[in-house]
Parts: C-alpha cells; structure tokens; sequence
C-alpha cells in the first residue's frame, strides 16, 4: 500500500434524515362531502449507519467527503397513504475504524466485522396523519402531527490498523526493509529519519498457504507518548496489533538502553500495549563478523525472545516467520 494512499483519520458532518409529516386531510366525496379524516402517516428518515468492509484497508474514499445526509422521509398523504422512508446513509469503512467526538475525543463506537453495521444516527420518526385522531368527540380532526427532526453532527472516523504484528521502533530500525522483503508492500526506503509517514500494511506468506498481516509503523521517537513529531498520531495503531516487533539496528551504542525507551514510550501511551506478545529483532546483521556477533549476543535483553536478522541478506528471516507465528497462535 503506498503512503500516498493510506488516510487514517477524516472528520465528517452527518446528518440523519427528517421524518416525514402526516397528512391532515380530510376526505370529501360526491356521496359524501364530509367523510372525515384520511391523512396517512409521514415516512421515516433515513439512518446514517457505517458498514465494515474487510477489503478496505484505509479511509482513503473518505479523504475529501466533508457531508454524508440521509434521505428525508416523505410527508403522508390522502387515503390513508403512508409517506414513502428516507434512504439510509450507508458508508463502508475498514475494520478497526473507530467513532469518537471530534471535539471531547470522546469514543462513542467501533467496526470490528465485516457485514457490521453501526447506526450512529437514527432518522427522524414519520408524524402521525390525522386518521390517529379521530375519536368520538373530535370526528373531522384539522392537524397531524409533524415529521421529527433528523439529527446533525459532526464526528470523527479514526482508524485503528487491524495487523496481527507491529514493528515497534526508531526511525532507520529497517522496518521499511523488512515487510518489503516479507510481504507484498512496497514502502518508500531512504537513509533519513521519518520515510515512513503512513503505516505500510503487508500480507506475510507463510507455511502451508497460511498468512498473516504485518503493519510498519512509523518510527518512534523519545517523546512519541507525548505528542513530539510523529507520536501519538500512529502509536494508536499499536492498540490492534496482537504482536510486537520490537526491531533495533546492530550498530546501536546500547541496545539494552534503547529497548527500553521504546517500551517506555510505549508504557507512557497505554500501559496495556505492555501485556502484548513481544519478540526482538537485531538488524542489519550482515554487517557483523561472526566474532562481533558472539560479543553483540551478550549486551541484548534477557527478558525477551531475539534474533539476529538481515533483511537484505535474508538471513534468519525463515527462523522469525516461525516465531511470530507460534506466538500468534500461542502455540508456545
């Protein structure tokens, strides 16, 4: 998927529709100039409801909507004929796209299934025609009651990857390489901080035509958790993932110390992200002797499964298909 094409968040005005208003008419005839009342009752307006679509991978249809409206139900009429329901608003998005006030960010829902549909604003309900108040003491009754109003807002569509492995890591970590080499993406790679501005997605063939999805995230920096450069925008797609690649280049001065700082980051933003499966990669190996390997084997963290990969030489590579899926599929 190119960065170009991957929109992770729009801010839309929606607006359900008005229901229709009941007739009030009164029905005249030759042989009977005062037969009383037929206004039918006012149609329904339409919902405004949001549909998962597992082959949408991003809100990119969505980039320059800035009004989604349903349909207007429309007003009853003689002979008891109902007005006709407004058309729903019906707007596809990916799975993992969540609802929230644009202004409170508060959460107020979320498409998770393909086929889900969420209604986020119901229509306005069809007035009664006149027919409903006829009675024994009011026999030609003159009024109906009114369509009710639609409601109008604006909210915000965010999107959550749904990515079985992120990788976790500072800019320049080869993550960019990597899911170039594994998957079918084709992210943009250069030796500057920050090529990735927009998660790349790839689909990672494995044994037995099993796969799974892999998400490049951009590159943390110290200070991500608190909004400094690309931060809090893409650390939120983290959220979804069931496992993280933690990824750190050879080269590193400590690469204990730098582990560190990028759970802490990670800590900062959501201290859940820390009960996700979690595996180690070093990269860049190819650029290691073999003694310079052995003595690199003793300085990376006890606490975590790593392997020493090179994605160029595609070496290990095999070895972390494995583990990934083991762990995904807590075949431990």
């Amino acid at each position: 998927m190119s960065n170009e094409n991957f929109i992770d968040y729009v801010k839309i005005l929606f607006r359900s529709g008005k229901g229709g208003g009941g007739s009030a008419h009164l029905q005249r005839t030759a042989q009977d100039p005062k037969a009383g009342p037929d206004g039918g009752d006012g149609g329904k307006g339409g919902d405004v409801i949001l549909k998962g679509n597992r082959n949408l991978w991003t809100l990119l249809h969505l980039r320059y909507t800035k009004h989604i409206f349903a349909e207007d139900g429309e007003n009853g009429s003689a002979n008891q004929c109902f007005g006709k329901n407004g058309k729903n608003a019906v707007v596809e998005v990916p799975l993992g796209t969540v609802v929230k006030d644009p202004e409170t960010g508060e959460f107020l829902c979320e498409v998770m299934e393909d086929g889900q549909e969420l209604v986020v604003l119901k229509g306005g309900r069809g007035g009664l025609g006149n027919v409903h108040f006829k009675s024994a003491t009011r026999q030609t009754p003159r009024f109906a009651q009114p369509g009710e109003a639609g409601v109008e807002t604006w909210l915000a569509l965010e999107l959550k990857i749904l990515a079985d492995v992120g990788l976790v890591g500072f800019p320049n970590a080869g993550k960019s390489t990597l899911i170039s080499v594994l998957s079918n993406a084709k992210p943009k790679i250069a030796d500057y901080p920050f090529t990735t501005l927009r998660p790349n997605l790839g689909m990672v063939a494995y044994r037995d035509h099993q796969s799974f999805v892999i998400a490049d995230i951009p590159g943390i920096i110290e200070g991500a958790s608190e909004g400094k450069g690309l931060g809090l925008r893409f650390l939120r797609h983290i959220e979804r993932n069931a496992l993280l690649l933690f990824m750190i280049p050879c080269d590193t001065d400590n690469i204990k110390k730098e582990y560190k700082i990028l759970l802490n980051e990670l800590k900062a933003y959501n201290p859940e992200l820390m009960d996700k499966k979690r595996i180690l990669a070093i990269t860049k190996c190819d650029l290691l002797s073999e003694k310079d390997l052995k003595t690199l084997q003793k300085k990376v963290p006890e606490t975590i499964s790593v392997l020493f990969i090179s994605s160029i030489k595609q070496q290990n590579l095999q070895q972390l298909k494995d583990e990934i899926w083991k762990l995904l599929n807590n075949d431990e």
